[in-house]
């Protein structure tokens, strides 16, 4: 049954995604690599929400949340503040003068040299440490919450290679031959489905420690485990409080307000209202995104006495521990979902990079629409199979 609504979920999600593109002319640059920038509000948000949120994002941050408690929300609170920047600062001057990276940005006040350089270094940042860390990140966590060796009859480095090339190879048809419009929407679908599937877990955690009651459980984990909600890290936590004010709000700045993984959805929006609409729309998502990325740590800590070797099993030992059957297939599904979205937004963003800033300014001067997109693709395939060969290695 699992099996069957996973397959069902993820059918649902490529259907719809292909749909939407039917009437978007993907043989322009605008209408491959921006959607034709046609991106409502809604499909930005959730696009945004699901390129940032990934199986190393949701383990990661639970593990941290585990060993120090909520602090680490700050990361997420303070991610609105910079998205409501973005779209009230940022996104104005970008749509204003119609570019289409960040580095053509650049470009028009330090010079073609900048762009080519900060072109290059996103290049360098998606292939060797987005790209891959998300394969070998999402296929392990998949590969450990579902027993997926076990259900395969194979040894767990073998299922680690199936899995990565499963979702490299799904994300690459998204990615290279559906181009941004594909991409968003299928993104927009799972973030609704990570919502739905991330609460399932706070929220038969809670009913867990509380013996089927929620209030009960979060009275339980307030009286048992008051150091976890204390919300000001001291100078040796990983989140210290002073950094809320300076290097924390930096790096949220720079990742929601000038990566082109990230903003390259806001780009390709209809109008400036639509873009402002999606960032809004997500912060206000993000500001709640510590029940899903922090509470499920918490509860994890009371359910098994503070005794894991490794703080990052505290997330997929709980699934395992609370998450009924009946929902394993749909959680599987929104997980799968979650990486394959970061997945492919990366390797978009990295097309669009080489085929605009640097295929057409230094390999073919006088390419056509159509041969920037061809060139595009061919980069994006290259570099997909690249990153499939390495991820298992990490």
């Amino acid at each position: 049954m699992g099996l069957i609504t996973f397959a069902a979920f993820t059918l649902f999600v490529a259907v719809i995604s292909y749909l939407s593109t039917l009437k978007t002319d993907e043989t322009t640059s605008d209408g491959y690599f921006l959607g034709g920038r046609s991106l409502t509000g809604p499909v930005i948000a959730g696009s945004l929400l699901l390129t940032n949120l990934s199986t190393e994002q949701i383990v990661g941050t639970n593990g941290i949340a585990f060993s120090e408690g909520i602090l680490i929300a700050a990361y997420e609170v303070l991610a609105a503040i910079a998205m409501v920047f973005t779209a009230f600062v940022l996104l104005p001057k970008y749509l204003k003068g119609g570019i289409s990276t960040i580095p053509q940005f650049l470009e028009k006040r330090y010079g073609k040299l900048t762009k080519t350089i900060v072109s290059i270094l996103f290049l360098m940042a998606y292939a060797i440490s987005m790209l891959p860390t998300v394969l070998y990140s999402g296929a392990l966590a998949i590969n450990t919450m579902f027993e997926l060796p076990e259900r395969m009859g194979m040894e767990p480095e073998a299922a680690l290679w199936v899995t990565v090339w499963g979702i490299g190879i799904i994300g690459s048809i998204y990615a290279i031959f559906g181009g941004l419009k594909a991409v968003a929407v299928s993104d927009s679908i799972n973030a609704v489905g990570l919502i739905i599937g991330g609460l399932l877990i706070p929220v038969f955690g809670l009913m867990y420690v509380g013996d089927g009651n929620m209030l009960d459980g979060m009275t339980i984990l307030t009286t048992n485990l008051p150091e976890k909600f204390d919300i000001l890290g001291g100078p040796n936590s990983s989140v210290p409080w002073t950094t809320l004010f300076t290097g924390m709000l930096i790096v949220n700045f720079y990742y929601w307000g000038t990566n082109q993984a990230i903003i390259q959805r806001a780009l390709g929006a209809k109008n400036l209202a639509e873009g402002q609409k999606g960032l809004c729309l997500a912060a206000f998502v993000k500001i709640l995104g510590p029940i899903i990325v922090v509470l499920p740590g918490i509860i994890a800590f009371q359910v098994f006495s503070g005794d894991l070797s490794n703080a990052d099993e505290a997330y997929p030992m709980l699934v395992k521990a609370v998450l009924p059957t009946a929902f394993v297939g749909f959680f599987a599904a929104v997980l799968f979902g979650a990486i394959l979205s970061s997945f492919n937004s990366a390797l978009n963003s990295s097309v669009t990079l080489f085929g605009l800033d640097l295929y057409k300014q230094y390999f073919n001067n006088n390419a056509s629409e159509k041969q920037v997109v061809r060139a595009g693709k061919t980069f994006g395939m290259f570099l997909a199979i690249f990153s499939m060969a390495i991820a298992p290695l990490l």
